[in-house]
């Protein structure tokens, strides 16, 4: 019974997709089980690294997963995936468990080989998802990680790792206030992002006219512009808002909204799973 539960709950949900007229692809539905660990397949590794912020001034340090297979003799693009307001570099790992999710797709052969990096995107020296989370030298830490992210992590990770460095090989997103910096710093670094995500996102997004001021510029750089959200929760209208404009403007982009969806990893996961699918592929 718990079996035939979950199939239907996942089957449910994903009778979803509300994609723009303009989309590039179709997102898939997600097999039952996408989420759930699977023992006789190839597992990607997660590791801890540490890096040196000049941002900052201190030794930060992030997740990260490698693919199943992965070799230093190959090279990968890169999926930079951020956390909300309430979480750490663990949250993705703690609640939404990427590497598993990531191990069914290339198992069934639908993902592109990748290394994602799971980042602090708490940008300051006690970087702890502690005390009042709200505290405004918090918040505004949220929005120093750009400059953290594009001048220390992402030289660290593609002086470490054999990574491909075109802009066209790189990707950000994100859930709450992670899909919030994704969009804020993807859609405002054309030249170093192709591929960009928001799952959920906060109030700390841009308005729309700010995150895309020059709609033919945004419409011949990005490979894939992404929105999606639970039709419950109260964050929606970020989306919407974002997604009108788009629309209106003629930027291809996907915007799914799941039902009976909250703010939680149930839309998360689900985004995650088909986000990934249409990255780094022609």
């Amino acid at each position: 019974m718990k079996k035939l539960k979950r199939f239907l709950i996942i089957s449910i949900c994903l009778i979803f997709i509300e994609s723009a007229a303009n989309a590039q692809s179709l997102v898939s539905p997600a097999a039952p089980g996408f989420d759930v660990v699977c023992t006789d397949i190839p597992h990607g590794k997660i590791d801890t690294i540490s890096y040196n912020s000049t941002t900052v001034g201190t030794t930060r340090q992030a997740l990260i997963y490698t693919p199943p297979g992965y070799s230093t003799n190959q090279k990968y693009p890169v999926l930079y995936l951020l956390h909300g307001i309430g979480g750490d570099k663990m949250e993705w790992l703690n609640g939404g468990h990427p590497e598993v999710i990531l191990d069914n797709l290339y198992t069934a052969n639908k993902v592109e080989p990748m290394i994602v990096v799971m980042p602090n995107g708490r940008a300051m020296k006690d970087d702890r998802a502690t005390g009042n989370i709200f505290d405004r030298e918090k918040v505004e830490a949220f929005a120093t990680f750009e400059k953290d992210l594009l001048n220390d992590l992402i030289p660290y990770i593609e002086k470490n790792y054999p990574v491909l460095t075109n802009r066209e090989s790189r990707a950000i997103a994100g859930l709450s206030m992670g899909g919030g910096q994704s969009l804020n710093f993807g859609l405002g670094n054309l030249d170093k992002f192709a591929w960009v995500g928001g799952f959920s996102s906060a109030p700390n997004t841009k308005k729309p006219e700010e995150l895309v001021p020059d709609p033919a510029k945004a419409k011949q750089q990005l490979k894939l512009l992404w929105l999606s959200c639970g039709d419950k929760d109260g964050l929606i209208n970020f989306s919407k808002r974002t997604s009108d404009y788009l629309e209106a403007n003629s930027v291809p982009h996907h915007y799914l909204i799941i039902p009976d969806g909250g703010h939680d990893f149930k839309v998360w996961k689900l985004s995650l799973y088909n986000f990934a699918q249409l990255l780094f592929k022609n």
